[in-house]
């Protein structure tokens, strides 16, 4: 039997036979695995103080165990649940505005003919994604300020000046509207990348039925990338809980708590300014655990109606 045995199309040869054949390559992955174990999976360690009464200082397992007695607190406390509540209402709500208006922005970068300006608007669309996070909450308050570019058209239009910044109910609709602004070019990539996969005799075939622009994109392109469009999703319904940390905590005061404090700022205060390490860190892991699940789901349900998923 040939050594690259092939079973209805898997390659069935071992792993470390791809290894030895083309180590160079995967010798690439070595940082990144570095990485990843470093920062990423060695301080899962630390969830540890989670179960147990931590008060700072080296001696991490020398604490006393507790159990889930801190989860038991931060489910009793209303403070949490609101914070629950507004990470929910503003990831949603960034998702479901930011998620179809990529998509769109991608087909209609992909209708365009002339590849100067097509290359003029990806980079004027690219360029936000690449601004600090700190200058843009300074862009948002400078634009929503009482004298502020915003105000001065409202108040030129007869209408009275508003405290944007410090009204609760605006909060969501700056917060997702400066998220939008900053990732929209920056998201079409990989859909754009998706769309050069695209066979063309499917879209030469479609022409000669007579489909117009609007059904090629709807029958022939979204269908091509759909598998990259799931994979999308998934993450972002697997961080659906994890709004802009820094975004919100540069952006938010305490007059906009009512819907501005999500879990991550909740954590900040709780852990960092308030020296409670075991209680933000079991609220922490409760997040992480929340959204393990919720990409767990959306996989199984993507691989049932697509047949596209991540495993």
């Amino acid at each position: 039997m040939a050594a690259h045995a092939q079973v209805k199309g898997v390659d069935t040869t071992p792993l470390w036979k791809h290894v030895k054949k083309e180590w160079k390559l995967y010798s690439f992955l070595i940082l990144p695995v570095i990485y990843f174990i470093i920062f990423k999976y060695a301080p899962m360690i630390g969830n540890i103080i989670a179960f147990r009464k931590y008060r700072g200082g080296p001696n991490i397992l020398g604490s006393e165990w507790v159990g889930f007695t801190y989860f038991e607190m931060f489910m009793k406390d209303p403070t949490f649940w609101r914070a629950f509540f507004n990470d929910l209402t503003l990831s949603v709500s960034y998702l479901v505005v930011k998620f179809p208006l990529t998509l769109i922005f991608a087909l209609l970068l992909n209708e365009l003919q002339r590849i100067k300006w097509k290359k003029f608007v990806q980079t004027v669309s690219y360029l936000p994604h690449f601004i600090s996070v700190v200058i843009v909450a300074g862009m948002v308050k400078e634009m929503v300020s009482l004298t502020g570019p915003i105000n001065n058209v409202l108040s030129y239009l007869g209408f009275e000046k508003i405290s944007f910044i410090s009204l609760p109910e605006w909060f969501p609709t700056i917060y997702v509207t400066s998220g939008v602004w900053q990732s929209l070019g920056w998201g079409t990539i990989l859909y754009l990348a998706a769309m050069t996969g695209i066979n063309t005799a499917l879209y030469e075939a479609a022409k000669i039925d007579g489909a117009s622009r609007l059904r090629l994109a709807m029958h022939v392109t979204i269908p091509g990338i759909l598998p990259t469009v799931m994979v999308l999703l998934i993450l972002d319904i697997g961080s659906i809980l994890g709004s802009n940390f820094e975004k919100i905590l540069l952006l938010y005061n305490p007059l906009t708590y009512e819907t501005a404090d999500v879990i991550s700022t909740y954590v900040y205060r709780m852990g960092i300014t308030g020296g409670n390490f075991s209680y933000a860190t079991a609220v922490g892991l409760f997040e992480g655990i929340i959204g393990l699940i919720l990409v767990t789901i959306a996989n199984e349900v993507s691989k049932r109606t697509t047949n596209s998923s991540l495993w």
